[in-house]
Order: structure tokens, then C-alpha cells, then sequence
């Protein structure tokens, strides 16, 4: 659906945060426990779209922790914000905004988390400047994104990231690589530390 940013038209698929095609492939329970999501923790999601990873991560961490999730979106926000309020998730706080331009808290996060989307930011550098903002001195930066090969879903080829290009980016903004690993046949996943 394109929507309107800064002056450019911007298109971006949305994932429903209850797709059960999606968890076939996708499980997001499974990915915030592999990444060390645990209770008590602020989460945020970049690009969090209509909070596929935000509701469960908010879940996770529980009425002690905070969820913080951004979208350029304010239809997908519109609708995060509805689900949460639903599912009676108090500690999830949801903006629309660009990645470029957001900085939702400072040194507060201790995991800035981007699901399948670093791609889609217009300047991925700045995005990535402003998650380092984001989190603690000890904070994690994750990298979950579609891998840079064939297949019948997902970005066009020529907007992927491969897994050297988007550890280029990271490590250009100051962060340490700990680890990139496969997570499936989509997917892989940088962590990385400040």
C-alpha cells in the first residue's frame, strides 16, 4: 500500500500480526527467545508494521518491561494499538514515524530489533545511528532480514540486503558483529553489541 513520507511515495507490504501463513515460516515466539528477549526487558521495533513481533515481545517481557515499536505506517500503528489495547498490553507504546527520524527513548532499550525490514529504509545508515541511540551501553542490535537469494516472496531482489551488506552497515555505525547466523530458508540474523 503506498503511503506518503517526507515527499516520497513509500510502498510497503504489511504483515498482519496474526498471520498464520506467516508462522508456518516464521515464528516469532521462537525468534525473541533465541535473541534473549526475556522479562522485564524494554524491546524496540523498528518498522514494527502491525506487530507481529511487538505483541509477543510485549507478552514476553511483561507488565515490568516496555515495548516501544515505530512504523512509518499509521494505519499499521492504528491497528497495533487496537491489539494491544485488546490483549490488555499496557506496557506497548506505539508511534508512527520513519526510522530516519525516530529516537524513541534514549539509552533505554536493551534490544532495538529490526523484523525483515531494514531494507525498506530509505537511509538504512541513519536508521541503524539511531538504534545505537536507542540502546543501553549494553544493549543488542538484531538483524532478522530476507536472505539475498531466489524465491517466490519477499522484497525484489534488488532491495535485499545480503548478510555481508547489512553487517557492513551495522559495524559502520560503531556496533560489534557477535553473530550472524541462518535462521531457516528465508531469513538470516545479526546480533550485535555497542
Amino acid at each position: 500500500m503506498p503511503i506518503e513520507s517526507g515527499g516520497r511515495t513509500v510502498n510497503k507490504k504489511r504483515f498482519r500480526a496474526d498471520d498464520p501463513e506467516r508462522r508456518e515460516w516464521q515464528d516469532p515466539e521462537k525468534i525473541l527467545a533465541s535473541i534473549g528477549l526475556r522479562e522485564g526487558m524494554t524491546f524496540v521495533d523498528a518498522g514494527c508494521g502491525e506487530g507481529y513481533f511487538a505483541i509477543p515481545a510485549a507478552r514476553i517481557v511483561g507488565p515490568r518491561g516496555k515495548v516501544w515499536a515505530f512504523d512509518i505506517n499509521p494505519e499499521a500503528i492504528a491497528v497495533l494499538r487496537e491489539q494491544a489495547a485488546g490483549g490488555g498490553l499496557l506496557n506497548l507504546r506505539a508511534e508512527t514515524g520513519s526510522g530516519e527520524e525516530t529516537v524513541l527513548c534514549h539509552s533505554c532499550a536493551d534490544l532495538v530489533f529490526f523484523g525483515i525490514d531494514l531494507h525498506d529504509f530509505a537511509d538504512p545508515s541513519m536508521v541503524i545511528r539511531n538504534a545505537r541511540e536507542m540502546l543501553k551501553p549494553s544493549g543488542t542490535l538484531v538483524d532478522l532480514d530476507w536472505k539475498d537469494i531466489p524465491m517466490a516472496f519477499g522484497p525484489p531482489a534488488h532491495k535485499r540486503f545480503s548478510e555481508e551488506k547489512a553487517a557492513e552497515l551495522i559495524a559502520a555505525a560503531g556496533f560489534r558483529i557477535v553473530s550472524i547466523d541462518d535462521t531457516g530458508p528465508y531469513h538470516y540474523q545479526i546480533i550485535a553489541s555497542r
